[in-house]
């Protein structure tokens, strides 16, 4: 991969949101950067108060926020900083979201609900984003709800990395796991890093939240399963899905999830379940309730600090994953 250095810096600037600060700073850090000042606060009725500290005009300005809990406070957020760097003349405006919420409303399941992701994406552009960088959508379609660039970032790469490193030195007979047929490429993925054969759970959903495995497609006997998946929220996918893994006759079963929402009771399903680790990426921060040796976390902030190197560069984003 050619090298991309930091070159007129005076014209980069990075935010930083309130949701995930350790990641802006590590992301700045990786590509010797520094966050700008601003102050992102609630005036005492609740409203969301941004205050630049450092002049943007005719600035690249990335704006990092992502969309964790609490959701919606973390997208207005968003949205009041970029319009405070569009009414303060920044040359060009990025928001860089490593994990997008709404992305599973992404199309109507039933009559007369609403597409959520698209208003999102919306919202965005109105606000006055120029461009998107996230990663790991729950459908690729999502960046054609944008008229403007989307940078889709992969974890695979990362991901499949540790699991070498991890796993491969006394792990044998690997199989691949998606947890539903909406996750195949996602799944296949890894599995082609990992030169590994996949294997399908045929999953129903009788109400929402509530994940039935109804087949395996595909022979785990005796084998190390990976179950992949683009977010742990309920972890009812995940903990079923290992569940009918051991039962068929998985020896080992791990998972590979890029953010890890982890709502309700979901660390303690985990931590009961058949499951013998879950690695999970640093897109959404772990609070202590939500930490568990279960779970091991890889960061992606310096493939989101090579982005936006690139991306203020002028330079391919492609070229991260060839």
């Amino acid at each position: 991969m050619e090298e991309v250095l930091l070159d007129g810096s005076e014209k980069l600037r990075i935010f930083a949101g309130t949701s995930h600060f350790s990641f802006t700073e590590s992301v700045a850090g990786h590509i010797g950067a520094k966050v700008s000042q601003a102050v992102v606060g609630r005036f005492n009725n609740g409203e969301i108060q941004v205050m630049i500290g450092d002049n943007v005009r005719g600035k690249d300005v990335f704006a990092i926020q992502t969309m964790g809990q609490p959701v919606n406070e973390s997208i207005v957020e968003l949205l009041v900083m970029i319009d405070a760097f569009k009414r303060s003349s920044a040359r060009t405006i990025t928001a860089v979201i490593p994990y997008y919420a709404y992305a599973r409303q992404d199309h109507q399941d039933r009559d007369r609900e609403p597409i959520a992701a698209k208003v999102v994406a919306n919202l965005l552009m109105t606000a006055g984003a120029d461009r998107v960088v996230t990663m790991d959508l729950h459908s690729g379609q999502i960046e054609g709800f944008f008229d403007i660039p989307v940078d889709h970032l992969l974890a695979a790469p990362l991901l499949t990395a540790h699991l070498k490193e991890r796993l491969c030195e006394w792990c044998h007979d690997f199989v691949v796991v998606s947890p539903d047929m909406g996750g195949v490429n996602r799944a296949r993925r890894i599995a082609e890093r990992l030169d590994c054969p996949m294997v399908i759970i045929d999953k129903r959903r009788p109400a929402r939240d509530v994940a039935v495995v109804a087949n395996i497609v595909g022979n785990v006997k005796g084998k190390t399963a990976i179950l992949v998946d683009d977010t742990v929220d309920t972890a009812g996918s995940l903990v079923e899905g290992a569940k009918a893994l051991k039962e068929a006759g998985a020896r080992e079963i791990y998972a590979c999830c890029t953010h890890a929402v982890l709502s309700g009771n979901a660390v303690e399903l985990l931590e009961q379940s058949a499951l013998r680790e879950i690695i999970v990426t640093d897109t959404i921060p772990l609070s202590k309730e939500k930490q568990s040796s279960k779970i091991q976390v890889v960061t992606v902030a310096p493939l989101f600090g090579e982005a936006i190197l690139r991306i203020f560069n002028e330079q391919s984003v492609s070229k991260l994953f060839t």
